[in-house]
């Protein structure tokens, strides 16, 4: 097989080097625009903040190292033209200026996503920042360490992230973002007010409700960010308010949902033969749902990279699914997420309810514990579970993989209230907080019946 690979993301990486794995004899060739592979973005906040030890531990391979592997990568390369149907690519070679064309058995779109770039006046503003790639890594570490204030656009993880770290290490940040609250996809207000506190005890100022409609410089050199409610001045600004796929090159090519990401099958198919996609720039089918939804997360990316792998030969194994399970830490609580809150449930349409328990980690007998807060979301009918979150001080992350596991199984909360869950004092097990809930989310059912 002659496999062309369009794109290093997390889930090129792993289509090329698992393909090898199980293909040696494959003739593979990855396409990459930048320099570098398999860059683990979401360790830009804590470089930012300090905490990682070696900036070049933030990557799993290397080109070299996949080149090792048999794997021919043609860095710094853009690709300009794919002709999906004849499986034919033209690529520009961004250091020569020269073109090159070659023609593949079979393609695989692993282009990713790129940042959410509102069309407002002044975002081309030299004192805007991105977090996304390594390049954006690296341009915003240079002056992490001598700005005095940050406006960060957009309270999803990323903007939490960063303003978090900014704040902790002593930058005057404002946090701005349209919704009422942050983290709102993420997390309940039961959860996420107590979180918003916590940003405020660090004198991160809370700028919700607001829509950013324009940058400019300041006398001083900075940059004024103006909203409908007003205007922050800072040093720089980073925006962090989502991503879009990385697809434009094969619209018209393969199905895609209106915002480009590419549809496929269960085996990571595209609606073309032989053209397969994966990670950023494709669907996921969100098993809370039961549809086909667009949610961009490294985790969805590896797995349908290694699908991609499997699968580039026939169909061997099947996409199970997602439930967008995630994890965050910021000001020492832990905070875990899988499937939906009552408000994504509602904002779909669903007839959701949702159970809030709190109780310590620990029995109240031992001299250490902690209260931990966790909610669980049902259908209001088929009471089948459709999502929980999970926030501590105590590690109880862990907690929302099992709940991920119950909704990919399509489980009821009566099925996760009698799941078998050990419990022993010295172990501090914080799934036991699932069943805890369930228990409760049943009992509650029962009494409004």
């Amino acid at each position: 097989m002659k496999i062309a690979v369009i794109g290093s993301t997390h889930a090129g990486t792993f289509s090329a080097t698992q393909i090898k794995q199980l293909h040696p004899e494959a003739d593979i060739t990855v396409y990459e625009q930048h320099t570098t592979v398999s860059f683990l973005s979401c360790g830009i906040a804590l470089w930012v903040g300090n905490h990682v030890s070696d900036e070049q531990r933030m990557f799993y391979e290397t080109p070299a190292s996949m080149t090792e592997q048999g794997i021919t990568m043609k860095m710094q390369h853009q690709v300009v033209e794919a002709d999906l149907v004849n499986k034919r690519i033209r690529a520009k070679n961004l250091l020569t200026g020269d073109f090159s064309d070659e023609t593949f058995d079979k393609i695989v779109i692993t282009t990713g996503s790129k940042p959410l770039v509102p069309k407002i006046p002044g975002i081309d503003n030299d004192k805007i920042y991105m977090v996304k790639s390594w390049e954006d890594a690296n341009r915003i570490k240079e002056v992490a360490d001598d700005v005095k204030r940050v406006v960060v656009i957009g309270a999803g993880y990323i903007g939490a992230e960063i303003a978090e770290q900014f704040s902790v290490t002593g930058k005057k940040v404002t946090l701005i973002d349209g919704f009422d609250r942050v983290l709102p996809k993420n997390f309940s207000p039961v959860i996420t007010d107590r979180l918003e506190a916590a940003f405020q005890d660090n004198d991160v100022t809370l700028a919700l409700q607001q829509m950013v409609s324009g940058f400019e410089d300041t006398a001083d050199g900075g940059i004024r960010v103006t909203t409908n409610q007003g205007a922050y001045e800072a040093d720089i600004a980073v925006l962090g308010i989502g991503f879009l796929p990385n697809t434009d090159l094969f619209k018209g090519q393969v199905d895609m949902l209106p915002n480009g990401a590419i549809l496929t099958n269960a085996y990571m198919e595209t609606s073309l033969p032989d053209v397969y996609a994966a990670g950023d720039a494709t669907t996921v089918f969100y098993n809370p749902t039961q549809a086909y939804d667009y949610i961009p997360l490294a985790t969805n990316a590896i797995r349908q990279g290694m699908l991609v792998a499997r699968n580039i030969d026939g169909h061997h194994l099947a996409y199970s699914g997602t439930q967008a399970t995630s994890a965050v830490e910021l000001y020492g609580y832990a905070m875990s997420a899988t499937g939906l809150n009552k408000g994504s449930a509602e904002a779909r349409g669903l007839d959701v309810v949702e159970t809030v328990h709190e109780e310590d980690y620990r029995p109240d007998f031992m001299l250490s514990t902690t209260p931990v807060l966790s909610t669980l979301t049902w259908d209001r009918k088929t009471r089948r579970v459709l999502g929980a979150a999970f926030m501590s001080k105590h590690d109880i992350t862990q907690a929302a993989n099992v709940v991920s596991l119950a909704i990919q199984n399509q489980m009821t909360i009566d099925d996760l209230a009698m799941a078998d869950f050990f419990f022993q004092p010295n172990f501090t097990q914080p799934v036991n907080f699932v069943g805890a809930t369930a228990l409760q989310a049943v009992s509650d059912a029962q009494n409004k019946n």
